[in-house]
Parts: structure tokens; sequence; C-alpha cells
């Protein structure tokens, strides 16, 4: 800290997150609803054998109460894990 007893400013001038503005955060609710509607998609081409595994359930859980219940920020976090957890649940489709 400077002996002037003031803060140093910022190095570069911080441009504001494109999350303050409306229309920057009406881009971002339809990208994750798009995202979410993708993964949807992924879980009903789930085979039946693989539709009785308990991950399949988890995973129709998060997509739909978890994520609605969640804020936004939250949502992207939420569809990751929805999409490693179809990932995985598509690696043991042989197998069930």
């Amino acid at each position: 800290m400077p002996r002037s007893g003031k803060r140093p400013g910022p190095t570069a001038p911080t441009a504001v997150p494109a999350l303050r503005t409306g229309a920057g955060f009406r881009k971002r609710y339809d990208e994750l609803e798009r995202q979410r509607q993708v993964l949807i998609d992924r879980l009903t081409l789930i085979s039946k054998e693989a539709r009785g595994h308990p991950g399949c359930k988890r995973a129709a859980k998060l997509l739909n109460e978890t994520y609605r219940r969640s804020s936004l920020t939250q949502r992207l976090g939420i569809l990751q894990a929805a999409s490693w957890l179809l990932a995985v649940i598509e690696g043991l489709s042989p197998t069930l």
C-alpha cells in the first residue's frame, strides 16, 4: 500500500460482466435450456435395459427437479454432472 493511505487502482480497467445486463441473462438462460434439452434427448435414447440403472433415475432428477430448484449460476454445474452421469450410463449400456 502506498504511503498516501490510498489503495492502488486496478492495473487494467474491468469490464462489466455480461451477467449484469438483461440481454446477457436471457442469452445465458437460453443456452442453458438448450444444453438441458440436449441432455434430456440423450436420456430418452438410452436403451430400456439401461433405464433400470439407478443412475438413469438420478440423471432425470438432476435434469428436472434439481435443475428447476437451482439458481442460474448453479445450473451449469448441474448440467455438467448430468452429462457425466449420462456418459457413464452410456458406457455401461453394452453390459446392461
